[in-house]
């Protein structure tokens, strides 16, 4: 996979991670449906809500390592264009 179909792919899944995460706020404060399952109806919006902090937190931190290894390889390729 090239650097490009990784950041895509990433940015897809960090994407959904924060739909989720929007999802379980929304199920918890707004939907009647799971304030009468009561203890289920926490759990279910907790779930999305985790599940999506798990999709969403570390692609960030990827993206970060993927984009200052672009930056440290511009960098190096403008210092040796100079000399």
């Amino acid at each position: 996979m090239t650097n490009s179909r990784v950041m895509t792919l990433l940015k897809v899944v960090m994407f959904s991670g924060l739909c989720l995460i929007t999802l379980g706020i929304y199920l918890h404060l707004f939907n009647q449906t799971i304030d009468e399952m009561g203890v289920q109806g926490i759990i279910i919006s907790a779930a999305c809500v985790a599940v999506g902090m798990v999709m969403s937190l570390p692609t960030k931190m990827i993206i970060t390592f993927i984009l200052v290894k672009r930056e440290s390889e511009h960098t190096d390729r403008v210092l040796n264009n100079r000399t």
